[in-house]
């Protein structure tokens, strides 16, 4: 494996593979069950045998292609396309900075897909199945739309736990995601809205999120993640999600009881639950009958099914500024993919968004996108018997149920069992974002080998960085239309679903495959920094938030800006070896 020192069984194997005849093969990768060694610089002077992937950039140009692909370090268990392939042996050396310059854009690009996929797809059907399922909105909160808002991150985490050389990537993104949520997400609310914080739910979610972080650095420096380990980030989040709901039932019982004995007239104190929020009902409008047409028409299949494909409100469309406008352009290829093939409950609509052509054709086409996203199509290709793939058994089944379903059905009234469509659409749309976290997850991974850059500092930065942009957007526009507590909420929220479901089921679903355990490889000294710089920002707002009585300031959130700052700095001079740890 990657990292290790050569031995004995190195020695052995090196010398039976230079006794044999070397072949040049065109193919991607080599046979399964076999090895070959990894090339050796031309000029001969080191006779050391390369392992790391990242010094393929020390061979010679004519060398890389051969190291790339017969190099186990290199592969990569999932993913459509193998972009370390791309770089070394399709394109010439010269060409090096245009083939990066494609690949970023490629990375923003596969961001952008994340966002929309979770936020127009995932989330949406998500509140439908806890509509559904009659959740409350704390229980609801702390799962399903916590599922849905950490969705990048999480799919992300699960990727990168299936390899063990990209474990320390999830290991950056989770623990940066957590320093940026908690310094410069929490510091931009308080210098936006200046607000005095609900007590017992921070200091509930910080305790919580302090023992989650516990147990990671705890897990790192056992180097392992066993069966029982793994249980117990999951065990944790539950307990995490009981006491929110009885924590909420005892507010809600000391506030009917407070009700009851309070006189008439007497002005209601601020309340500590995140969930009290201001109803904008007394003068709201719908301005949407204004856009009803006068004379009222049937609309035909077609012209039903042409207008739930259009991604684009041309009413809306008029009235934005040029920006949206422009990454409204890049999101019409991703939104019309995602119309086509995931199906959106909306219970808040009157027809709960039933689109009868387009439903029907959702039968078909999602379940092949199922099978053909599921472990990067490895079983939609699949033969039965030797004789009939399996995705053309599911198209046979999905046709099937559209014509039962199509000719069942009308176009103005949804049928009673509608709502499973939403069980549907959450598949489709969180394989697509384990999809597009995949390609993530090996994109970052081989800028890493090109740029001689860690998995950890990528994961903190980059990774971080983009699975984390939702969430700042969404807060800080909370924090400016007027709920600031609500987002500070939100920052905690998050992040402990995150670490502790992205952690607890990655390694959950690496032990199924018959691991015994989960082996973490820190890369140096940047994971402990990282994780002691997140300890520390924990430590400081459990600290110095109760000493401001919970009113936090702009002052507050500009220390938390110095101290993400500080924590880049750090982890940058860390990562190119001007700080480091003395040899013994």
């Amino acid at each position: 494996m990657a990292g290790r020192q050569l031995n004995l069984h190195w020695v052995l194997h090196l010398l039976c593979v230079l006794m044999m005849v070397r072949t040049v093969s065109g193919a991607s990768s080599p046979p399964t069950g076999t090895h070959t060694s990894p090339e050796f610089p031309a000029s001969g002077v080191n006779q050391t045998p390369v392992v790391d992937c990242r010094d393929v950039c020390s061979l010679n140009a004519s060398d890389r292609c051969d190291f790339i692909r017969t190099n186990p370090d290199c592969h990569s268990e999932g993913g459509y396309l193998d972009y370390l392939e791309g770089i070394f042996c399709h394109f010439p050396p010269h060409l090096l900075p245009l083939v990066i310059t494609f690949y970023a854009f490629w990375l923003l690009y596969l961001f952008l897909i994340l966002g929309v996929t979770a936020g127009k797809f995932f989330c949406p059907n998500l509140s439908a199945i806890s509509t559904v399922l009659k959740l409350s909105h704390n229980v609801a909160g702390v799962t399903f739309l916590a599922f849905g808002n950490g969705a990048p991150d999480i799919f992300s985490a699960l990727v990168a736990f299936s390899d063990p050389h990209t474990a320390s990537l999830a290991l950056g993104a989770l623990f940066g995601a957590g320093v940026l949520v908690t310094t410069v997400v929490a510091g931009g609310i308080a210098i936006l809205r200046p607000f005095t914080a609900a007590s017992r739910p921070f200091l509930r979610d910080i305790i919580f999120y302090m023992v989650a972080v516990f147990l990671t650095f705890t897990a790192l420096y056992l180097g392992r993640v066993t069966l029982a380990w793994a249980l117990g980030y999951l065990g944790l989040y539950v307990f995490y999600v009981f006491t929110v709901v009885l924590c909420t039932w005892i507010y809600q019982w000391q506030r009917s009881r407070s009700l009851v004995y309070s006189m008439p007239g007497t002005p209601e104190m601020p309340s500590d639950s995140e969930d009290d929020r201001v109803s904008s009902t007394t003068n709201s409008y719908d301005y949407r009958e204004e856009c009803q047409p006068l004379l009222f028409y049937q609309e035909t299949t077609a012209q039903i099914l042409v207008r739930a494909l259009n991604p684009l409100d041309y009413r809306k469309w008029r009235y934005k500024p040029a920006y949206w406008k422009v990454l409204k352009v890049f999101k019409l290829p991703v939104e019309f993919l995602l119309l086509l093939t995931v199906p959106l409950v909306d219970p808040d609509q009157e027809d709960r968004n039933w689109k009868r052509p387009l439903n029907c054709l959702h039968l078909v086409i999602s379940p092949l996108v199922l099978v053909l996203t599921l472990q990067s199509g490895a079983y939609g290709v699949y033969e039965i018997g030797g004789l009939f793939p399996v995705w053309g058994v599911v198209v046979i089944v999905g046709t099937a149920l559209a014509a039962v379903t199509f000719f069942a059905t009308s176009n103005s009234e949804p049928p009673r069992l509608h709502w499973l469509f939403a069980f549907l659409g959450f598949l489709t749309s969180a394989l697509w974002i384990n999809a597009a976290a995949t390609e993530v997850v090996n994109i970052l991974r081989s800028l890493g080998v090109v740029f001689q850059l860690s998995n950890t500092v990528l994961g903190l930065t980059l990774l971080a960085w983009g699975n984390s942009i939702g969430d700042v957007f969404s807060d800080f526009t909370l924090a400016r239309q007027g709920y600031p507590r609500m987002a500070f909420s939100a920052c905690f929220g998050g992040i402990i679903f995150n670490i502790l479901v992205g952690v607890g089921l990655g390694c959950l679903l690496q032990l199924s495959r018959g691991h015994v355990e989960v082996k973490l490889e820190p890369d140096g000294l940047l994971v402990w920094v990282l994780a002691g710089a997140l300890g520390l920002s924990l430590v400081c707002s459990l600290v110095s938030v109760p000493l401001q009585c919970f009113q936090l300031n702009k002052v507050y959130g500009f220390c938390l800006l110095l101290f993400y700052a500080n924590f880049l700095v750090v982890a940058l001079l860390t990562e190119f070896g001007v700080i480091h740890l003395k040899s013994m």
